[in-house]
C-alpha cells in the first residue's frame, strides 16, 4: 500500500506528462528498488538527479546488499564489427569490472578491466578488439567480489563485406515501460537476432526539463531481467523520437544549443546507449550515426533535434549533408535508412509529424537515390502504434519499401491504414529483416512477429527488385 500511495502522489505532480506504470511490489528486485528510485531521484528537487549522485544513500545501500545487486544495467552489446564489440555496463556504485571473452574452444581471447564512471552516471563502455569475423564468443564479468552471474552472455561478430552470411535484424519503437508487456524482450531474444534497432519512443519520458525523470525511466527498463536477456546477446542501436527526446510532436529547432534542455537530454541519451556515434559530437549534437554489418549499411537518423517544419527541415543542414554524402558513397548491397517517423506520403496527421511535412527535403533524399541509381535502399520507421508496409513508387526510380512498427509494449493503439500493403495493430509486436548475403541475388525478408512469437506477415524481396532497370 505504501508503494501505491507513493505512486498516487507522484502521478498528480506537474512532473509527469504521463504517470509511470508501476512495477508490482512483489516483482523481485525492481519491485523494492522502484519506490526508492521514485522517492529519491524521480520526485526529488534536483532536475539532474541521478544514481551517481544518490548511490551513497543508506536505504539504497541496504537494498543492493539485500539483493546482491552488482550490476544496475547491462551488459548491453553495441558497435559490433567483424573484429570488435563494445560492452556497456552500469554498476550501483563505482566499481572496477573485468570482462573476459572466450572463443568456442573456451580459450581466452581478451581480458579487459575498466571502472564505471561517476561522470557518466556509473556506466562504462568496454571495447574488445582483435576478434574474428562471423564467429561466436562467450564472455564473463567479474568485480571485486568475484564473477557476476549473467544470463545469455554471448555474441557473434559481423561478417566481412564479402562473406556469405544470414543476418537477422529486429526493430521497433513504442516501448513505454509496462510490467505486463516486458516479456517481449524474451520473445525478441528467442528470435536470436544479430541486431536490435530501437527506433524511438523507447521510453515515454515527455519532460525534457527533468533529466532525473529520464534517468529513472532508463533504470527501470535496464533492471528488467528480460531486457538483459536481449541486450546481453544482441547488438543494440538506438535513435530517439518525440517522447524520449522532448514532448509529443516536438521540434527542437536549428540551434544546436537552444532550447537549453537539448544538450542535457543528449547527455542522458549518451549515458544509456553505446552507439558508435552521437550526431557530430559536441559541436553539433544529435543521435544520428551510421554503421555497417557485413554487406549492409545502416543510416540512423535524428528527426527531432534539428526539426523545423517552418524552415522545411527534418534533419538540419549538417545531418542532411551527412546523409546525402554517406548514401552516395555507400557500396553495400543493402542500405537501411531508419527514421523515428513515417516516410510515406499517406502518413497520419496529414504529414504534420512525418517526412511528408518536409516534402522538399524528403524529395531531395529520394531523388538522390533515383539519380545516382543507389540500389538496395530500405526505409524503416516507427511512431504509429501498429505495423505497416508501404510501397513508395518513384516515377524515375524503383519502388522503395518502408517498414514501420511501433508497439513493442504500449497499450495505446492506432488504427490501421488502408493505403498500406499490410497494416496490423492487434496486441504488441515487432519487425524482423532477414538478409541472405553473399549469394547471386541477395534477399531480404520482412516479418511482423507478435509478443507471443507468432508470425503474422512475411514479405520476401530480392535485391534485383530494389534497383532501377
Amino acid at each position: 500500500m505504501k508503494h501505491f500511495a507513493l505512486l498516487t502522489s507522484l502521478a498528480f505532480t506537474p512532473l509527469f506528462a504521463k504517470p509511470p506504470i508501476p512495477t508490482p511490489p512483489e516483482v523481485p528486485v525492481l519491485g523494492e528498488i522502484e519506490p526508492w528510485l521514485f522517492k529519491k531521484i524521480l520526485n526529488g528537487k534536483d532536475v539532474e538527479g541521478s544514481l551517481a549522485k544518490t548511490y551513497k544513500d543508506p536505504d539504497f545501500q541496504k537494498l543492493i546488499k539485500k539483493h546482491s545487486l552488482r550490476l544496475f544495467g547491462g551488459p548491453m552489446l553495441s558497435s559490433v564489427t567483424d573484429k570488435s564489440v563494445v560492452v556497456w555496463l552500469r554498476t550501483p556504485q563505482p566499481e572496477t569490472l573485468q570482462l573476459t571473452v572466450k572463443d568456442a574452444s573456451a580459450k581466452t581471447v581478451a581480458s579487459i578491466s575498466a571502472k564505471t564512471s561517476i561522470v557518466n552516471d556509473l556506466t562504462v563502455k568496454i571495447a574488445v578488439n582483435g576478434l574474428s569475423p562471423l564467429t561466436g564468443y562467450t564472455y564473463t564479468l567479474a568485480d571485486s567480489q568475484g564473477e557476476i552471474p549473467i544470463g545469455n552472455a554471448k555474441f557473434r561478430t559481423a561478417p566481412t563485406k564479402d562473406q556469405k552470411a544470414t543476418i537477422r535484424i529486429a526493430f521497433g519503437g513504442g516501448s513505454r515501460y509496462n510490467h505486463p508487456k516486458e516479456y517481449i524482450w524474451n520473445t525478441i531474444a528467442n528470435q536470436d537476432p544479430d541486431i536490435f534497432l530501437f527506433l524511438g519512443d523507447n521510453l515515454y519520458q515527455d519532460d525534457p526539463e527533468h533529466r532525473n525523470l529520464q534517468r529513472v525511466y532508463y533504470y527501470r527498463r535496464q533492471l528488467r531481467p528480460e531486457y538483459q536477456q536481449l541486450t546481453a546477446s544482441t547488438a543494440i542501436y538506438a535513435i530517439w523520437d518525440d517522447h524520449d527526446f522532448g514532448k509529443n510532436d516536438c521540434a527542437g529547432g536549428l540551434d544546436p544549443f537552444k532550447p537549453d534542455w537539448k544538450v542535457p537530454v543528449w547527455k542522458v541519451f549518451k549515458e544509456n546507449w553505446a552507439n558508435p556515434g552521437f550526431g557530430n559530437g559536441s559541436d553539433y549534437p544529435g543521435c544520428w550515426f551510421k554503421f555497417s554489418h557485413g554487406d549492409i549499411d545502416f543510416f540512423m537518423t535524428d528527426g527531432r533535434y534539428y526539426r523545423d517544419f517552418k524552415k522545411g527541415t527534418m534533419l538540419g543542414p549538417v545531418q542532411k549533408q551527412w546523409l546525402l554524402e554517406s548514401l552516395k558513397a555507400s557500396t553495400a548491397t543493402f542500405k537501411v535508412i531508419a527514421s523515428g517517423t513515417l516516410w510515406t506520403e499517406t502518413a497520419d496527421k496529414g504529414g504534420k509529424d512525418s517526412w511528408w511535412g518536409v516534402r522538399e527535403e524528403r524529395e531531395e533524399i529520394l531523388s538522390l537515390i533515383d539519380t545516382e541509381n543507389i540500389g538496395g535502399v530500405l526505409l524503416l520507421s516507427a511512431d504509429r502504434h501498429r505495423t505497416d508496409v508501404y510501397q513508395i513508387k518513384r516515377p524515375n526510380g524503383y519502388t522503395i519499401y518502408e517498414f514501420e512498427t511501433s508497439k513493442l509494449t504500449n497499450n495505446h493503439t492506432h488504427g490501421t491504414k488502408e493505403q498500406a500493403l499490410f497494416s496490423y495493430n492487434k496486441g504488441n509486436f515487432f519487425g524482423t529483416l532477414d538478409f541472405e548475403l553473399g549469394i547471386k541475388n541477395p534477399t531480404v525478408t520482412f516479418r511482423c512477429i507478435t509478443i507471443e512469437g507468432e508470425k503474422v506477415y512475411e514479405l520476401p524481396l530480392k535485391r534485383s527488385q530494389l534497383q532501377r532497370d
